[in-house]
This record gives structure tokens, C-alpha cells and sequence, in this order.
């Protein structure tokens, strides 16, 4: 592309042309063609008084899909990695103790961020794959009496869900200690209500359930949490994180802080609206619905789920990789036979399990039995004890 005066001669170039894939892999998923849309729409600056009106908006938006009345609930400018450590960031001050989980990848993260806010960290185990016990959350908080204590909701590498929530937060609040949940698989997507079960910090990305690209990533926080970010000795670490600024432009002063990603703003918005159109719980009902149908054709194929019933995440299903098969192989499969992206397992569980998504606008019927009939498939053709036939059958027995 270089000419000899050192140039670039883009015509040389083929334009953007990504292949159309189904996504059903842990994330991002499928994105609904009105988000689409509502991205192509123009920009405006970023105090203009119709944006001003647009943040509004998302704010209250946001406020109904975490299911809680939180004031400062806002989309950080950034993945879902930026809404992370804006929430662990400002509320761990150097020296505070924070409890962490080791039941999963994510919950290793957690801890990462937390030592690099100054903050010891000690842990809480459970086994990949399994929730926390709360008698084991109880016995951690009274060793280690920490001032913060996180915990994965919906853990993408393991296709586990968190149950007995408030449970959890109960026996943490007994200690005084501010509770961090991470939502990134679970909102707007597996039931999650932040109020009820006393959450006071949580954070998500928006690729998953809501089905919007990445960029403008939901948190929201206590009155209880926010003090303790407004009150703080030092300042946090990240001067583009820090919440005490960010209040300034998402509060009610609308003060410079930084340029908002309009384009992601306005796609969350709209991704936002779908979810309170079809209204949260028939949302989660949705979810947990079409997942079933994905879960009984994988069994009926011969295929077993990482997760028990009691704790499944319908947003995320962790398949069992059957002997003699290479996940890899499988998924570059899909990928090249059928445009379909599904993902193999992350830290402990790499190469035990696929993780299939189910999220947002990729939740339909004819997804998941496009994915059970292609996994199928190319299982069989690498010579997988599997029949692809009776998988199919029951995805549509549970549709029906």
C-alpha cells in the first residue's frame, strides 16, 4: 500500500467487509438491528443540551434494569474491565482489607485490581465451577473482617450463577463491609435485583445480555458506597476512573470531565429502551426460556452441562467436551463451516468445557437450533460419541 513517495494508496484496499457471524459464544452477542441504527444516528457534543437529555435517560434506564434506585448509576466511558475497576478502584483505598472468591477467572481479576488499588486481598474458596457456600462467606468475613467483599453473580468462565445473594450481603453487612457484585453476565439478561438483595456496588458490560457493542459500560453504587468514594484520604489511582470527578459530568453540575463516547451512548440507549419494552422480567423469563431449550438439546445429544441445575446460568452455558475431542479444532469448525462463534473454557476449565452464550438478541429460537444442530455436527464428523438427531428434536420439543 506504501508508494515510493511514502504515501498510502488506500485504493488499493479492500473496503471493511467483517463476515456476518452468529455469536454465541461468552460475549459480545448478536447486536439488534435498531442499536445498529441508533449508532449511524449524528453526533452531538458532549455538554449539548440534547445529549445532556439523551444521559438522563440512560441514567434512568440503567436504574430500572439493575432494579434499584441508586442516584449514581451512570455508563463508565469503556469495556466492561473499565466499569470493574472504576467500581473496585475508588471503593479499596489503600490498606482496606477486600474479600475475593476463587470459583472462577473472573473472580481472579477481581483480586488483581484490588492489589493494584493498595488493597489486601484475601479469599474465599470454592472450587471452579461451584457457587460460594454462604457458611464459607460467613467463616471468611469473620477471620478476615474486611472493609469490602466481591463476589461474580453470573461467572463467565464456569457458567455458574450465584445463589442465596442476599444471603451473601447479609453476613457481609454484619461486618460492615461494602458489597461489590459483578454483573457483566447477568444484567438484563438472569434475574438480578440490586436493591432487594442489598447490593452496594455493581458493574457490567454491555456486549452481553443487553446486546449493544462495547464502550459505555453500566455501574451503580449505594448513597452508602458513594460516601465512602467521596470520603476517601487519597485520591484513586486512575484519574480517568475516578468517580468523585466522573459525578461531576453524570451528576446534576454536567462539569467537563472527558468526551463521552456519543456513539456508544446513544447504542446503549436504545439497547436500554429494548429492555424496558419487553419489560425485565420477561426479560430474564425470555432468557432462561430459550436457554433451557439450548441445555435440553445438548443433553439429549449426549453432551452433560459443567453446572448443576441449581446453580445453571442460562446466560452462559459451560458444555462438557467429550472425550477425544479437541475444543479448539471444534470451535475454528463452526467458525469455518457455519459463521458461528462459540468459545472453549478459561483458566482452569481450559479444555474441559465450550462456553455457548445465550444473551440479549442472540437469546431466539432459531439460534440455538442453528448452534445445537452445527455442534452436532462437526462433533460427529470428529468422531464424538454424539447423535446429533435427538439433540435437535429436543431443542424443538422445548421451543414448542
Amino acid at each position: 500500500m506504501l508508494d515510493s513517495d511514502g504515501s498510502i494508496d488506500v485504493t488499493e484496499s479492500s473496503e471493511l467487509t467483517p463476515p456476518d457471524r452468529t455469536l454465541m459464544g461468552p460475549g459480545p452477542s448478536d447486536v439488534h438491528p435498531r442499536v445498529l441504527r441508533a449508532m449511524s444516528t449524528p453526533l452531538v457534543g458532549h455538554l449539548d443540551p440534547s445529549f445532556v437529555e439523551i444521559m438522563d435517560e440512560v441514567q434512568e434506564l440503567l436504574r430500572y434494569t439493575f432494579r434499584t434506585d441508586n442516584q449514581w448509576t451512570i455508563p463508565v466511558s469503556g469495556t466492561g474491565s473499565a466499569a470493574m475497576e472504576a467500581a473496585i478502584s475508588n471503593v479499596v483505598e489503600p490498606g482496606d482489607t477486600m474479600l475475593v472468591p476463587t470459583n472462577g477467572y473472573f473472580g481472579g481479576r477481581m483480586a488483581s485490581m484490588a492489589r493494584r488499588a493498595g488493597g489486601e486481598v484475601v479469599e474465599v474458596d470454592a472450587p471452579w465451577g461451584e457457587p460460594l457456600a454462604p457458611a464459607d462467606v460467613s467463616d471468611a468475613l469473620a477471620e478476615h473482617d474486611p472493609d469490602v467483599f466481591g463476589f461474580v453473580h453470573a461467572e463467565t468462565s464456569t457458567g455458574v450463577r450465584q445463589p442465596n445473594v442476599s444471603e451473601l450481603t447479609a453476613a457481609a453487612h454484619d461486618h460492615d463491609a461494602l458489597v461489590i457484585a459483578d454483573t457483566v453476565t447477568s444484567l438484563g439478561g438472569v434475574e438480578l435485583r440490586v436493591d432487594e438483595w442489598d447490593i452496594d456496588v455493581a458493574y457490567s458490560g454491555p456486549q452481553k445480555c443487553l446486546s449493544c457493542p462495547p464502550g459505555a459500560s453500566p455501574l451503580t453504587l449505594s448513597d452508602e458506597a458513594m460516601d465512602k468514594v467521596l470520603s476517601r484520604e487519597t485520591d484513586p489511582r486512575s484519574w480517568y476512573l475516578d468517580l468523585s470527578l466522573l459525578e461531576g459530568y453524570w451528576g446534576d453540575e454536567r462539569a467537563y470531565h472527558h468526551t463521552a463516547p456519543i456513539t456508544n451512548v446513544y447504542a446503549i440507549r436504545e439497547a436500554l429502551r429494548l429492555v424496558a419494552e419487553e419489560g425485565i422480567e420477561q426479560r430474564w423469563e425470555r432468557h432462561e426460556r430459550i436457554a433451557s431449550a439450548l441445555k435440553a438439546g445438548v443433553e439429549a445429544m449426549g453432551l452433560e452441562m459443567n453446572a448443576p441445575d441449581d446453580y445453571w446460568l442460562p446466560s452462559l452455558n459451560a458444555v462438557c467436551i467429550p472425550d477425544g475431542v479437541d475444543d479448539g479444532e471444534v470451535c475454528d469448525a463452526l467458525i469455518e463451516q457455519y459463521d458461528l462463534e462459540i468459545a472453549s473454557g478459561l483458566g482452569d476449565l481450559d479444555g474441559e468445557i465450550f462456553r455457548i452464550g445465550c444473551m440479549g438478541h442472540s437469546a431466539r429460537p432459531e439460534n440455538v437450533i442453528f448452534v445445537v444442530t452445527a455442534l452436532g455436527d462437526v462433533l460427529e464428523s470428529m468422531g464424538a460419541d454424539v447423535d446429533p438427531g435427538a439433540g435437535v428434536s429436543a431443542t424443538r420439543r422445548a421451543l414448542e
